[in-house]
């Protein structure tokens, strides 16, 4: 099965957070950490499952839909529907 390797969940982080006119500072204060640490965020690929879950209610923004959708994906794959 495929995997999520194409996901750079930090850029979409990004990405979004723009999109929504939100700062880095901002989001540090929703989430509890530094603007410092949310810069490394958005350098990561991967996030572990609590810190995305805090973000996504923070951001009011499914980011897990992203790993939602290459899982449909490969499921798909495996079982020969693609």
């Amino acid at each position: 099965m495929e995997d999520a390797s194409n996901i750079h969940i930090g850029q979409l982080i990004k990405t979004q957070l723009k999109a929504d006119q939100r700062s880095a500072s901002w989001m540090a204060r929703e989430i509890g950490c530094t603007r410092n640490h949310v810069y490394k965020i958005f350098n990561r690929p991967s996030l572990e499952g609590d810190l995305l879950l805090k973000i996504s209610i923070a951001m009011s923004f499914n980011f897990f839909q992203y790993y939602m959708a290459e899982f449909v994906k490969g499921m798909k794959t495996r079982v020969g529907e693609e």
